[in-house]
Formats: structure tokens, C-alpha cells, sequence
């Protein structure tokens, strides 16, 4: 309770279940399904556009998933996309939230690491707008190389200015509110805990804007937000039992030994960890990962002298790029089959029709975009640490540092 960046969380929940219910993301839908509708894999592409909006809105995974596969699966089954590529454009677009700033994650990360958050949201946008890329660029050449599996409407939507007049109203709600979340943060007015509170009141101002706000969506989103903590901070005092008393056990030096005595380079022993993170994200959720599994590798990490990640404008700028790498690692095992929990929070809302076996073919191309900008992120390192250098030249936020809960060392 003492904890200054853990008050974050109930902001940034709050502010995407109320998103939920603004109507926002159903009019930038349908104005992209208008403007893109002559694209070739149009639909998809506006969903993959939609799934960056919702990322750098709400940074709820599940919510973005399950939004993006009520808006869009419906529009795209009734054009004739490919079963694959509209349940796996699905997936890959609403795991951004995990990545994307303000993510749920990276706060639970700064906190458990000691880092300032603004430094992991500023980190985490180059690579999350790389991997954002990548997935546009795939739809496109996808949907050019093979039209049977995006075909365009028979009804031929033309473009009009109209739709851009739709389009533009529809995107400018959206993009104030992530000019005030993370623009107060990168320009330094608000702390990334203020920012929050920010984002919280900007979302209920675009509910109201957009006639959709009563008591009843108010109360249902503040219901929503307190379920949500409550499964959050019971593992979060789970965890930190857990973390204790291991530590008291001597469980971190013995893990730290292990890591020390594998006869291997400092990168070969980063992917190593990497490695089991990715199997371990597919049987536990990425807050037990990250509670439990990250405090105990990071000294290990913090500890190397990887020279080439460092920089001199930026404090902990290996730790920093680590937890990229980790937020990454976790994305991909989001998508990867048998348990990833995106294909199941699709599986719970396709249409009729849509098999397990199509939602697996699906999430497997945007896997290996993944992978690829996993093996970008690791070769250059800047694309992590170069723009929270530039945001925060003196070494951080300072004021976003967590405070210890007392008894902690």
C-alpha cells in the first residue's frame, strides 16, 4: 500500500475497461474498414492498426484480444479471409498490449526489478512499433502474394471524403489520449503513476464525448478494474511470500551460482534464461514469471559486462534492455501453441466455424515475426535503450522509482 508505482495499475485498468465501453474502438473500425476496404488484406490491416490503438490505450491484453475478435472476426468471415489469417492477425495485434506502453507488465517490472517505469515504456517503442511494422508488412505482401485469402468486397467501397472525415474524427479521440499518457511522461510533466491517473480521466471524458457514459458503465467498470486487482495484487502477495522466503533460504545464490558456473558467454547464458522463459510462459501466466523468476536472474544479468549494451546517458541500461527482452520473450509465448492464453481468449469469442486447429496455423507466422524482432532487439541493443536516454539524459525518472515495502532489503 505504500508502493508509488503500483498505483498505476488501477489507473491503467480503469482507463481500458472504460476504453471498453466508450465505443472508441468500434468507430475506428468501421472507419478503417471504409478507408482500407480496397487494400488488399484491408480488414486485417485495419485490425492490426486497431490493435496498436488499443495497446498504447489500455495495455490489457485479454481486453484487447477479445475486443479485436468481436469487431473484426465477424467482418472478415463474411468477406471470405482465410480462416488463419484473420484469427492469427487477431492474436498478433492483440498481444501488443503487453509490449506497447502503458503495459500492465512493464509496471510490475519496474517494480520488481527497481527501475523506473518510464524508462521500460520509453524502451519499450521502438521495438513495439518495429513489431508493429512487421505484421503490417506481412498482411500486405500476404494478402498481394495470395488474394484468395483476402479477397476485397464485391460491393467495391470506394474512397470518399467522407471516410477520411470519419477516419479522422474516429483516430483523433484516441490519439489525445495517448499524447497525454505517454507525451506527459516522455516530456517529463508527469511521472508515469500521474500519467495514469491522466489516462484514467481522459477515458472517461471520451465516454462522455461519445454519449456513452451513465452510472451503469461506470459501475461496471470500476467492478471490472477491482476483480482485476484483486486476482493481481493476491498473486502479487502470493509471489512476494514466495520471493522472500526463498531468499531467506538462500535460493537467489543458488540460482545465481548455477547461472555462474554454466560454462558459457554472457549472451549464450541471457539466452539461456530467454529460453525458459518462453517454455515457462506456456503453463504460467506472465505475472508469476514476472514476480517470481525475473528478481531472481536480473542481479545475474545486472552483473555482466555486456559493453555493448551499456549507455552513458542511461542508468541500469542492461537491465533495462533485458526486461525488453524478457516483455518480448512473454509476447511470443502469448501466441505459441498448446496453451497460449491468446488463442484461447479468441477460441472463447470466434465466430462459428473457426477451429482450434485454424487458430494455431494462424498465430504461427506472427511467431516468427516475433522471433525476428527478438533477434533485432538482441543484436542492437540501442533500439532499447536510445530513446530513454534521450527522454531521461540524467538516468531515469527518479520520482517513479519504487519505494520498498518496509521489511524488504
Amino acid at each position: 500500500m505504500e508502493n508509488w508505482v503500483l498505483v498505476a495499475l488501477p489507473m491503467f485498468i480503469f482507463m481500458g475497461h472504460m476504453l471498453d465501453r466508450s465505443g472508441i474502438a468500434e468507430n475506428l473500425m468501421r472507419a478503417l474498414q471504409c478507408l482500407l476496404g480496397r487494400v488488399p488484406g484491408g480488414l486485417a490491416l485495419s485490425t492490426a492498426l486497431i490493435g496498436v490503438m488499443l495497446a498504447a490505450s489500455t495495455g490489457i491484453i485479454g481486453a484487447s484480444v477479445v475486443l479485436l475478435g468481436i469487431l473484426s472476426l465477424p467482418a472478415m468471415m463474411r468477406q471470405g479471409y482465410s480462416k488463419e489469417l484473420a484469427v492469427g492477425t487477431v492474436c498478433g495485434a492483440g498481444t501488443l498490449g503487453i509490449l506497447i506502453p502503458p503495459s500492465i507488465m512493464l509496471i510490475i517490472m519496474a517494480d520488481q526489478l527497481q527501475l523506473p517505469v518510464g524508462s521500460l515504456f520509453m524502451g519499450a517503442v521502438i521495438p513495439g512499433l518495429m513489431l508493429a511494422g512487421f505484421y503490417v508488412v506481412y498482411i500486405i505482401g500476404y494478402a498481394f502474394l495470395h488474394p484468395e485469402a483476402a479477397p476485397q468486397p464485391e460491393d467495391g467501397l470506394e474512397w470518399s471524403w467522407e471516410h477520411f472525415a470519419q477516419l479522422f474524427f474516429a483516430v483523433i479521440p484516441a490519439i489525445m489520449l495517448i499524447v497525454l499518457v505517454l507525451g506527459s511522461i516522455f516530456f517529463g510533466i508527469a511521472t508515469p503513476t500521474e500519467a495514469s491517473g491522466l489516462g484514467a480521466f481522459g477515458a472517461v471524458l471520451l465516454a462522455v464525448m461519445n454519449r456513452r457514459f451513465n452510472i451503469a458503465v461506470l459501475r461496471e467498470a470500476l467492478a471490472q478494474t477491482m476483480k482485476t486487482l484483486g486476482f493481481l495484487y493476491a498473486i502479487l502477495v502470493g509471489a512476494s511470500c514466495f520471493s522472500l522466503v526463498l531468499r531467506m533460504l538462500g535460493g537467489d545464490e543458488l540460482v545465481a551460482g548455477l547461472l555462474h558456473s554454466i560454462d558459457l558467454p554472457p549472451m549464450g547464458v541471457i539466452t539461456l534464461i530467454l529460453i525458459a522463459i518462453f517454455f515457462l510462459g506456456f503453463f504460467l501466466d506472465w505475472i508469476e514469471i514476472t514476480l517470481i523468476i525475473l528478481p531472481l536472474v536480473s542481479p545475474v544479468v545486472s552483473a555482466m559486462d555486456l559493453a555493448y549494451v551499456q549507455n552513458p546517458h542511461l542508468e541500469h541500461a542492461q537491465l533495462v534492455w533485458f526486461s525488453i527482452l524478457c516483455a518480448v520473450t512473454l509476447q511470443t509465448s502469448f501466441l505459441t501453441p498448446p496453451v497460449g492464453f491468446a488463442l484461447f481468449y479468441v477460441k472463447g469469442v470466434c465466430p462459428e466455424g473457426i477451429e482450434l486447429e485454424h487458430i494455431y496455423k494462424g498465430a504461427v507466422p506472427f511467431i516468427i515475426l516475433q522471433v525476428i524482432a527478438l533477434i533485432i532487439i538482441t543484436s542492437f541493443p540501442s533500439t532499447v535503450t536510445w530513446l530513454p536516454a534521450v527522454a531521461y539524459p540524467e538516468g531515469g525518472d527518479p520520482v517513479a522509482v519504487s519505494v520498498p515495502l518496509q521489511g524488504d532489503d
